[in-house]
């Protein structure tokens, strides 16, 4: 399998599944960082490795992040190193914290902005004055965005394929739930010795040793200029 034919098969998961197909995608340091501590923006990615990441966001349906990510990085979440069709911004944003002038908002697709609060907020009006959708969902006991019924929502729109791109968080609990299909991971040169992609899967000292979470088959990787871009399964 190539990568460049990752999502040619999600009409027919979404057909099977009732979701979109969800890849995972992040570049981190050799020592497995994505930034020195949270809500500090860090760019690791040499520029061949992130033309191959707009390719990625070409063949997906929608980008997904979460609103750390859209707090500290301000992020396009749109095509430009390629020609091709913007994904469709997608924002998990609980309480409502997406800023007025974020880069999203000037995206070709304003995005949606899925929330768990009451609607019809003055916060709400401002946003969707500015193109952005402000969608409230289902949420899980915590207080977060429930994942599945998210995506299941997101297919009933139309949407196919996912490619979530972060942050730490928000990658943990799509492994975590069992809804992330593949994965496509930039590894860069370089030590940073701060905050990991994945954290802790399984909560408590115990662990039972049939509970695997996270397992993953490698299909394929390549060199893009300096850096190792890996893919494959999470079964």
């Amino acid at each position: 399998m190539k990568i460049e034919t990752l999502c040619a098969g999600a009409h027919l998961h979404k057909k099977l599944t009732g979701r979109p197909l969800v890849t995972i995608s992040y570049a981190q340091s050799i020592d497995g960082s994505i930034t020195t501590r949270r809500g500090v923006p860090l760019s690791l990615s040499g520029r061949e490795s992130l033309r191959l990441w707009h390719r990625l966001r070409v063949c997906h349906d929608a980008v997904l992040v979460g609103i750390g990510t859209v707090l500290a990085d301000d992020p396009q979440l749109n095509v430009r190193l390629v020609t091709g069709t913007d994904p469709q911004p997608v924002i998990l944003d609980a309480k409502l914290r997406f800023p007025l002038r974020a880069l999203a908002l000037k995206s070709s697709k304003p995005p949606w902005i899925i929330t768990t609060r009451r609607l019809n907020s003055k916060k709400q009006e401002r946003l969707e004055s500015r193109g952005a959708q402000v969608i409230s969902l289902k949420k899980t006991p915590d207080g977060w965005i429930d994942l599945a019924y998210m995506l299941k929502y997101l297919a009933q729109r139309g949407i196919e394929s996912v490619m979530v791109e972060g942050g730490a968080r928000v990658i943990t609990s799509f492994i975590k739930a069992r809804l992330a299909d593949y994965f496509v991971i930039t590894i860069t040169p370089f030590f940073v010795g701060g905050l990991h992609v994945i954290e802790k899967l399984m909560p408590g000292a115990k662990q039972s040793k049939n509970i695997n979470l996270d397992k993953a088959r490698i299909i394929g990787n390549k060199r893009y200029g300096r850096d190792l871009v890996i893919w494959g399964t999470i079964e």
